[in-house]
């Protein structure tokens, strides 16, 4: 399943990213912030404008904002 269609509070484990769907720059800052394969997180909450952008996504003791489409390209096993 894709991240952003995790449910709230769900924990889950980032099984592949498509790093070509992410512009490089954003795929580094991804990165450097531990949003990568292995990684286990859980969303926290979603915005409430329009695409309901940014999604905060709980990364370790880490709670950091992605936008909607970084989150389409992270397929997730729920755990």
């Amino acid at each position: 399943m894709k991240l952003e269609a995790l449910e709230r509070g769900k924990r889950a484990q980032i099984v592949a990213v498509n790093w070509d769907a992410i512009a490089p720059e954003e795929g580094k800052r991804l990165r450097a912030l531990g949003l990568d394969e292995g990684a286990r997180i859980a969303i926290a909450h979603r915005g409430i404008f329009g695409g309901r952008d940014p999604i905060a996504v709980i990364i370790g003791r880490m709670t950091i904002a992605i936008r909607r489409i970084h989150a389409a390209a992270m397929e997730v096993d729920p755990l």
